[in-house]
């Protein structure tokens, strides 16, 4: 992924509006991230915890979706997998919804999936960030057709958002 500035990433967002946009908490640390590593920049808002945000590249530049944190359900200790980069994780995983964009979103209308709740799918894919144990499962695919697939993955959902 390209590096971004705090100012494209502010004007990426497609499903919130530009006040919104404006409030929101961008990570102050952008200088720091590794870009080359990343298919996506997302985080979680330290101000609002529901709240988290992901940044994408599209064919017309960044674009960026928010997110709500669905509340913590019972059962922490189950395993469950981020349907993004297939990660399996005990206690990582969580429901986050994207209100769509246009006449839908303004009925309401959203979308969710559950994702690593540190939104680190890019890490997790190429190894430079661990869950815990047997977190990701022994593949036949290349580290190459692993990014594909979640990037394949994440425009899915981005395009459920933009619908």
């Amino acid at each position: 992924m390209e590096p971004l500035t705090e100012r494209e990433i502010r004007a990426s967002f497609v499903n919130c509006t530009k006040g919104e946009a404006k409030r929101l908490a961008v990570p102050r640390d952008l200088a720091e991230k590794p870009w080359d590593d990343l298919d996506f920049l997302g985080w979680r808002d330290p101000a609002a915890p529901g709240r988290t945000y992901l940044v994408t590249e599209s064919g017309d530049g960044p674009l960026g979706i928010a997110l709500r944190l669905a509340a913590p359900h019972a059962g922490t200790g189950r395993r469950s997998m981020c349907s993004l980069c297939l990660t399996t994780h005990t206690g990582g995983v969580s429901l986050m919804t994207a209100r769509r964009t246009g006449a839908k979103g303004q009925q309401g209308d959203s979308v969710g999936g559950y994702f690593c709740t540190d939104l680190s799918c890019s890490l997790y894919v190429r190894g430079k960030k661990q869950a815990s144990p047997g977190a990701r499962l022994q593949e036949s695919l290349t580290l190459d057709e692993q990014i594909a697939r979640t990037v394949a993955n994440l425009d899915a959902f981005v395009a459920k958002v933009v619908a």
